[in-house]
C-alpha cells in the first residue's frame, strides 16, 4: 500500500500549517512555482530539490523529508500475532478509508473502531465470524468515518457509540478515564483534536501472549505524514507528540488513511516530528 501523502501533500499541509506562501516555498525548494504546483498535484519530483532550506522554512525535518521522496515506507505488518483484529478499507471516487474490526476470540464481542463508506464488508465479517457487536468508536466526525454508521446501526440497533462529538448524546460520549472491556481486551482512548476538534486515538490493550498495544488514531497521523490541520498544526502536533508518539516504540499505528505503521518508525521517519 502507498502511502496515504506523496511529498507534495505533505509540503501542502506544512505550507498550510506554517502560513508560508507558494513563492516563497519554490524559492526555498530552489525550483520554480509551477514545478512547485506540480509537486503538490502528483508527488513526482523533475528537479533537484533543497530539502534543507526546504525543511527548515516549513518545520519538517529535511532528511526525513528527502527519505519520503526516494520512497521511504513503514515495513509490512503481520497481524497475526493479534488474532482477531481486520482492517476493512473502503474507496471512494479518488480516495480510501480504513475502519477496523476488533473482537475477543472467546467470548465472540466485537468493537468497530470507524465504519469507512460501506456497511456491507464489516457486516458480512461479522456474519462470517459468528460476532456480536458491542460497540462502536468513532475517532472523528468527518464523513468518511461515520458515513456507513446509520447501517450499521440499523443492522445492529443496541450497539454502544463511543465518541467525542460535541453535540453526541451524553451516554455516547467518551467519558475520562473510562475503560470498556471486550472480552479480556481493553480499550482506552486519549483525546487527539487538531485535524479534527473532535479527534480521538483508542488504545487497544491486553492482547493474548502480549502482543503490543494498538492505537487507532484516525487522521492524527499517517504513515509518514499526518492529517490537515491549517491553523491548528501547532495543537495537533503537540497531540500526537503526547498522546500518541509517547506510546511504547512497538506500538502499532492504525490510521484512517494509508499503510499501519508503528511509533517507533513514525518517530524516526516522520518529517512533521
Amino acid at each position: 500500500m502507498n502511502l496515504e501523502d506523496h511529498l507534495g501533500d505533505i509540503i501542502r499541509k506544512a505550507c498550510a500549517m506554517n502560513n508560508v506562501s507558494t513563492s516563497v516555498t519554490a524559492n526555498a525548494a530552489g525550483i520554480s512555482e509551477s514545478e512547485l504546483s506540480a509537486l503538490e498535484e502528483n508527488g513526482k519530483v523533475s528537479a533537484k530539490i533543497n530539502f534543507s532550506t526546504l525543511g527548515k522554512i516549513l518545520d519538517l525535518n529535511p532528511q526525513k523529508l528527502e527519505a519520503i521522496a526516494n520512497g521511504w515506507l513503514p515495513s509490512p505488518k503481520d497481524l497475526s500475532g493479534w488474532h482477531e483484529i481486520r482492517v476493512m478499507t473502503t474507496s471512494g471516487d479518488d480516495f480510501a478509508v480504513n475502519c477496523y474490526l476488533v473482537w475477543d476470540e472467546v467470548t465472540r464481542d466485537a468493537a468497530l473502531f470507524d465504519t469507512g463508506l460501506d456497511a456491507k464488508p464489516i457486516l458480512d465479517c461479522i456474519a462470517a465470524e459468528q460476532l456480536q457487536l458491542k460497540h462502536i468508536f468513532i475517532t472523528h466526525s468527518h464523513w468518511d468515518h461515520v458515513e456507513a454508521l446509520p447501517k450499521i446501526r440499523e443492522a445492529w440497533p443496541k450497539v454502544r457509540v463511543h465518541c467525542s462529538f460535541k453535540n453526541a448524546p451524553v451516554d455516547q460520549r467518551n467519558k475520562t478515564a473510562e475503560i470498556v472491556h471486550l472480552g479480556g481486551l481493553r480499550v482506552t482512548h486519549r483525546d487527539t483534536p487538531g485535524h479534527a476538534e473532535d479527534g480521538v486515538t483508542y488504545m487497544i490493550g491486553n492482547w493474548q501472549e502480549d502482543a503490543p498495544l494498538i492505537a487507532i488514531v484516525g487522521d492524527a497521523i499517517f504513515a509518514g505524514s499526518m492529517g490537515g490541520a491549517k491553523e491548528n498544526g501547532a495543537l495537533a502536533k503537540q497531540k500526537i507528540r503526547e498522546q500518541i508518539l509517547s506510546l511504547p516504540a512497538e506500538t502499532l499505528i492504525c490510521p484512517g488513511h494509508g499503510p499501519l505503521t508503528t511509533v517507533a518508525e513514525e518517530k524516526e521517519h516522520n518529517p512533521f516530528f
